[in-house]
């Protein structure tokens, strides 16, 4: 089982002047060489792509973590944010009932239930212990550097809730998801005696869902996490492939690339099941973050990127797809479809003497959603804006693995495409640091200065 690329409608052939000719692809080939060359000499610093391949003794130890200790909680709860959050509810809400929380613990297989913390919003927090105890949680705190404001803010929050309830046995409530060497959290998890993970030192928080930072909550939440990694081992296969042709991360890459050259910066991906709702919102961090880039390799200002936009089918077909149907050329569409769907509801055939209504009875809902779905790709067609169609064969612990690593290869090429470094983030750091120097951290007195030394705002512009 392995997912495919459909890319007919990207293609002039297909949907006339807003199209990608062969020509277009043909005049990149000195890119696509380059690419293709890069990816294969840097692969050894690409640590990312060795996930698949290295972790047998990290799964292990995350396997028998997790059997130990699962039926001493009611909830496992996961405090991060950006990949660290993203990665583990992606796979979460993809493979597990979406009311998993809401089952009765029979029904999943003893596990405790899921909870993702990923923002500061005050009022989230709060809620949360309006339907938790957290003295019957384990929390898995992920950050790499632990100096993340957001997650280490949560963490001494419940650290300090967590102590005054159990005392010493608060340490058997919480696990560390870090660095193994360098960072605050590992400093801390080795004083406390905190079981730890380890994030390795080459992995990126967005490329990371592969590490402990997603297989962890994974394992903790009944999910297949060898059957994660052999997947995205299968993809690796395929998209080492120096074909274009035959490899599909690298003509997606292509694909989107071509289109940011015609000023199509915007990349819509419209999975076909509320299973991958969340997977878009991953892809959005993955693709926004790794190629929104003011400089190139050389040090010039290119303000690369195209800007993802999260759509869910058919939901968003009547709050979206008008503008994608008949607004401007400056968008693809990414459809997302699914060949099997893991349950079959058949609508039953009631009204017939209603036109409008009779023609549903007998068919399944699964029926009715991949028509709609191709009825929107024939609407874009119709309208000739550039569409392609991922395929999954069924939502599973194997086909996610697939979907994750095809889509951190497609995003790398795409850097090498474009020449930026599809794996820093300076702009996000440029927030951080900003962050700071405002609640005075030492170390930021230059940045505090360069802060206060701003324009004023102008009361002109504020509506009262």
């Amino acid at each position: 089982m392995k997912i495919t690329l459909d890319y007919n409608n990207m293609m002039s052939d297909y949907i006339g002047n807003y199209g990608i000719k062969i020509e277009d692809i043909t005049a990149l080939k000195p890119q696509i060489e380059a690419a293709i060359s890069a990816m294969k000499s840097k692969r050894p610093g690409m640590a990312w792509r060795d996930l698949p391949f290295n972790q047998a003794e990290v799964v292990k130890d995350i396997k028998a973590y997790a059997a130990a200790v699962k039926n001493n909680f009611d909830a496992f709860i996961v405090l991060g944010i950006g990949g660290s959050a993203l990665g583990p509810l992606s796979v979460q809400q993809a493979i597990n009932n979406p009311y998993y929380n809401e089952l009765p613990r029979e029904k999943r297989n003893g596990y405790p239930k899921f909870y993702v913390i990923d923002n500061v919003d005050p009022e989230r927090l709060a809620n949360l212990f309006s339907v938790v105890e957290p003295e019957k949680c384990l929390f898995n705190v992920i950050t790499k550097s632990g100096s993340t404001s957001e997650t280490m803010s949560q963490f001494m929050i419940i650290k300090e809730l967590l102590d005054k309830k159990l005392g010493s046995g608060a340490k058997d409530h919480i696990v560390c998801t870090t660095d193994s060497k360098t960072g605050n959290l590992i400093k801390i998890a080795g004083h406390e005696g905190y079981k730890t993970f380890y994030i390795p030192a080459e992995v990126g928080g967005r490329f990371s869902e592969l590490t402990p930072v997603g297989l962890l909550p994974a394992a903790f939440a009944g999910i297949d996490i060898e059957a994660m990694l052999k997947g995205a081992a299968g993809m690796d296969e395929i998209c080492s492939n120096d074909d274009m042709e035959k490899n599909p991360a690298y003509m997606y890459a292509i694909l989107n690339y071509a289109a940011m050259r015609q000023g199509k910066n915007i990349c819509v991906m419209m999975p076909y099941a509320d299973s991958l709702k969340y997977m878009a919102d991953w892809y959005a961090q993955l693709w926004a973050e790794s190629l929104g880039k003011k400089y190139d390799r050389n040090g010039n200002e290119v303000w690369a990127g195209s800007t993802p936009v999260k759509s869910l089918g058919v939901t968003d077909q009547h709050s979206q797809v008008q503008l994608y149907t008949e607004g401007p050329f400056d968008k693809i569409i990414v459809l997302v479809g699914v060949q099997n769907y893991r349950e079959t509801v058949t609508i039953p055939k009631l009204y017939s003497d209603l036109p409008s209504l009779g023609f549903l009875g007998g068919v399944t809902q699964n029926k009715l959603i991949q028509t709609e779905m191709m009825a929107t790709e024939y609407a874009l067609l119709k309208s000739g804006k550039p569409n392609m169609t991922i395929t999954i064969p069924e939502v599973n612990e194997n086909t996610v693995g697939q979907f994750l690593y095809f889509l951190e290869m497609a995003t790398a090429f795409t850097g090498e495409l474009l020449n930026i470094n599809a794996f820093d983030q300076p702009g996000v750091e440029e927030g951080k640091n900003a962050t700071y120097a405002m609640f005075g951290r030492p170390g930021y007195e230059e940045k505090k200065r360069e802060l206060d030394s701003r324009p004023a705002k102008n009361e002109k512009y504020i509506i009262l």
